[in-house]
């Protein structure tokens, strides 16, 4: 078990950790509230040893810190013991109202000491297994269910999130709309499921292309979502028009290597695709106004004679 240990008084400290230690856990220590709560930060431990009168921070004001840490960056609860001289009822009620969940009297003996941690490292190891199962949750919860790629949901906060940034920075913000061309008439000849394996594998074409063109610098943190149906989207932060635009075609020849047959698909017989794209240095200061300029875009590309690219 990693603990936290927030003890200002350095011969405590000391026995403290040598106790600990030789249970088995590993420590670190903070000698006042304030470096505590950078030390949760950085360590993000299992448990919080903390200590009550201290200089800079005190403990109780350093738990409220780390309960409101945990909050706002989505951490699971993590256990904090106060460690104090006096075990009055109004220390207990104290600790208790700024979030702490037990307290430890200083000086304890060895064998409840240990019998304490041996408690806290099964719920140690309780919020690990919890903490495995949202994340789990919360991937499932974001990603399309056919293809692996975001969904729209996690889509439109990502997108809000970078807009956002990228607004703050004055750095250009593009995206890429991808439509499958005539894809209701490859459902209709090859079958459905025929249908569900090619939008995995046009899918899985666009992400290689967006991991590769943000590995090379050509896009950079950009991304992939299923739009809906057949479309899809590549969300491109801090996009250069030369970034975009290569990407845009990279995904397109990426597709066409594909090579899968698709017979009524005009005069090429494979599969392909049409894509429009936008970049907000050219048009209004709202992510709405980009997803319709990508949108009118991507409708002349399909006008234009489809497997093709056009720009806003």
């Amino acid at each position: 078990m990693k603990i936290l240990l927030v003890e200002d008084t350095r011969a405590v400290a000391a026995v403290m950790t040598a106790r600990l230690m030789s249970f088995g856990h590993d420590v670190v220590v903070a000698d006042n509230g304030q470096k505590a709560v950078e030390q949760f930060s950085q360590i993000s431990p299992d448990l919080v040893l903390m200590d009550i009168d201290m200089p800079v921070m005190n403990g109780f004001e350093a738990c409220n810190r780390i309960r409101a840490l945990e909050a706002t960056r989505k951490w699971a609860w993590t256990p904090i013991i106060f460690l104090t001289a006096s075990d009055t009822a109004e220390n207990l009620i104290t600790a208790i109202e700024a979030g702490g969940d037990d307290f430890l009297v200083k000086g304890i003996s060895e064998n409840v000491l240990q019998a304490k941690m041996k408690a806290l490292s099964r719920i140690a190891a309780m919020r690990r297994l919890l903490s495995i199962a949202n994340e789990r949750l919360e991937h499932q919860a974001s990603r399309d269910g056919l293809t692996g790629l975001l969904n729209r949901r996690r889509m439109d906060l990502d997108v809000d999130m970078h807009w956002a940034q990228c607004t703050q920075a004055k750095q250009a913000f593009a995206l890429l709309m991808l439509d499958v061309d005539n894809f209701k008439k490859y459902n209709d000849h090859y079958g459905h499921q025929a249908g569900d394996d090619c939008l995995r594998a046009v899918a899985g074409a666009i992400e290689a292309v967006i991991v590769e063109t943000n590995a090379e610098g050509m896009t950079r943190g950009a991304f992939v979502a299923r739009y809906g149906g057949e479309e899809f989207a590549v969300i491109i932060p801090n996009a250069s028009e030369a970034g975009y635009e290569g990407a845009a075609h990279c995904v397109l020849d990426a597709i066409r290597k594909l090579a899968i047959p698709h017979e009524r698909n005009a005069d090429w017989g494979i599969v392909t695709a049409s894509i429009g794209g936008a970049r907000n240095q050219q048009l209004g200061d709202r992510p709405t106004d980009l997803f319709k300029a990508a949108d009118a875009a991507l409708y002349r590309a399909k006008d234009g004679g489809r497997n093709r690219f056009e720009s806003a």
